[in-house]
């Protein structure tokens, strides 16, 4: 290390402390701190330390640490939302805002939770962590928080369209899929009961839908009450995408669930989209009994045959068979025909026992009524009930007739062969699970966007609408980390090798190299995305002074580990210097 003065025009010269290093056989140098609030006498001194001299008597008395804050993390996450685009975004806010929503959008990554403990990790007495310090924002209060949160629901659409133009020009492609969280207290207008996908029946709702790009990035996500039904969110979106963005020719790539007939052609068709989606159950069986049975035989090495019908004009259909999804569904109903026999059999023990035996019509129709549907078999049973007996049997029939369709699913398109063959419509579809792979993130694993602490509509909209931003930053920090990730570096390429896009998902052979060894090519263990950030967290933002001048505050960063400096080389950012 050394200090150098550096020229400053008119003004006098930055005094910078600095070390060298060599790299790839060229000498560079990097900045540790800026010196030039310390005094001439202060500065000559630690010159004299820097050459090996001794310039006090007592070491200890030349630095003293204040404070040291994990750094690390900060410093990597806050590049990945800059080199995102981040700070444009807030151009348009107030001036002292603009940098709490980058504090605000890089803490909800880093350590997600309400904006009361995000005010705590940024204020400067409480700080967990840098992120305050390097944006400036260290003194800020709750209620400026809320005032971001409040500026970013009417900035919402003029930062997706930004997005749009980003990521959907010359796509026609757009990933959409609906998923819900609960909320407690019951002040939300948007709070209400509904299908829950997470199993809290008894908690009140908000469901939300998340439009990604055909890659899986997040574009756009809209809030509709908990009672929302899927197909009822779609009409809003197109228009979204129509109007808000502008985009004329566009195909929807939703499941079945939520591109139902009845959308496509109330909504749909209108609007001149186009659509890949999938038939239902009852829709698959007609569609079997008016092309006949799809035998084993019909389909080639790549499990899949194209057919039409009358019953859904204008529109492709992809019939696919994936025999592990057949024998898995097989091996399921057998499991739940027979779990459902052991209960139907205790009710007949019940009528034929010797004391206090069931008896009665009703009485005997209440319990089976409460066991007969509890696995979703109950239309594979004929049942007898008397006033003194109870008989069951399997109908052979309902249940060769469901065997029939296992393993097979149908995609429906209305793009022509031409726009899009077949193979590249299944696989079109499968790639919603890219959008399931954003619920999960968002919901559980790293955004934690429950549960809701706000009340306010606009503001539990503001709040989805920040976790959406903080995934489309950590979606770009886990593309430019994959070599330290577990994730598949060529899946696309992987995918490309299958035989059928019916088949199972396959890793590529690098990646299962990866699985195998646990360490990256250059001997540095492999990571999740979260315990790389642990591992980042512990480069250090040391706060110091020097007994000649306490009031002169110096920021010192510890050396980075070979994996911490792996990180930061691929994200292009010198954490010494994320001001």
């Amino acid at each position: 290390m050394y200090i150098e003065a550096v020229p400053n025009r008119d003004s006098p010269p930055a005094i910078l402390l600095r070390e060298s290093y060599r790299e790839d056989g060229k000498v560079r140098k990097r900045t540790l701190a800026n010196l030039s609030s310390l005094s001439a006498e202060v500065i000559e001194g630690l010159k004299v330390l820097l050459r090996g001299g001794v310039a006090v008597p007592d070491a200890q008395e030349v630095f003293s640490i204040e404070r040291s804050l994990p750094h690390g993390h900060v410093a990597a996450v806050l590049a990945a939302a800059r080199q995102c685009d981040a700070p444009a975004w807030f151009a348009s806010a107030p001036e002292d805002l603009r940098a709490l929503l980058l504090a605000m959008l890089v803490a909800r990554v880093l350590t997600p939770g309400s904006k009361l403990a995000t005010h705590r990790m940024l204020h400067d007495d409480t700080a967990t962590h840098s992120l305050g310090r390097v944006l400036g924002v260290g003194q800020c209060s709750a209620d400026d928080l809320y005032r971001a949160l409040d500026w970013l629901h009417g900035a919402q659409p003029a930062i997706e369209r930004r997005l749009a133009r980003k990521h959907l020009a010359g796509s026609t492609l757009v990933l959409y899929d609906l998923t819900s969280t609960w909320l407690t207290g019951r002040c939300c207008e948007l709070a209400a009961r509904g299908h829950s996908r997470d199993g809290k029946r008894d908690d009140p709702q908000i469901v939300f839908g998340l439009v990604c790009a055909a890659d899986g990035c997040p574009i756009a996500v809209e809030v509709f009450a908990g009672n929302t039904g899927d197909p009822a969110t779609v009409a809003e979106q197109v228009a979204k995408l129509k109007q808000r963005f502008g985009i004329e020719r566009i195909t929807w790539v939703g499941d079945r669930g939520m591109l139902t007939s009845a959308r496509i052609e109330q909504v749909l068709k209108p609007q001149g989209m186009d659509w890949i989606s999938s038939l239902r159950a009852p829709q698959i069986a007609q569609l079997a009994a008016e092309l006949g049975p799809f035998q084993p035989s019909l389909f080639d090495e790549r499990n899949l045959i194209e057919v039409s019908s009358e019953h859904f004009p204008g529109e492709r259909l992809v019939v696919c068979r994936n025999p592990l999804l057949a024998a898995e569904r097989s091996r399921k109903r057998a499991e739940l025909l027979a779990a459902t026999e052991a209960d139907l059999g205790k009710i007949t023990a019940a009528t034929q026992r010797a004391r206090q035996p069931l008896r009665g019509e009703q009485a005997i129709a209440l319990r089976v009524g409460r066991l007969i549907d509890r696995f979703n078999v109950a239309k594979h049973f004929e049942l007898t009930i008397t006033e003194t007996t109870f008989a069951f049997r399997r109908k052979a029939d309902s249940i060769a007739a469901e065997t029939a369709l296992d393993g097979l699913y149908v995609i429906r398109t209305s793009l022509s062969a031409k726009q899009l063959d077949a193979t590249s419509a299944v696989a079109a579809y499968k790639s919603l699970a890219q959008v399931e792979r954003a619920f999960r993130s968002m919901k559980t694993v790293d955004l934690h966007v429950r549960p809701v602490f706000h009340y306010n509509t606009e503001r539990v909209r503001a709040h989805v609408f920040l976790c959406m931003l903080a995934y489309y930053v950590e979606w770009h920090l886990r593309e430019r980390l994959k070599p330290m990730l577990f994730d598949d570096e060529f899946l696309e390429q992987a995918q490309g090798q299958r035989a059928s896009p019916v088949a199972k998902a396959v890793r590529s052979e690098h990646a299962r190299d990866k699985d195998t060894s646990k360490h990256a090519s250059d001997g540095l263990p492999l990571h999740s995305l979260r315990t790389l950030l642990q591992d980042l967290a512990t480069l250090a933002y040391n706060i110091t002074h020097t007994s000649l001048n306490p009031n002169a505050k110096i920021v010192i960063t510890t050396r980075p580990t070979p994996l911490q400096d792996k990180a930061f080389k691929l994200l292009a950012v010198n954490p010494a210097c994320t001001q």
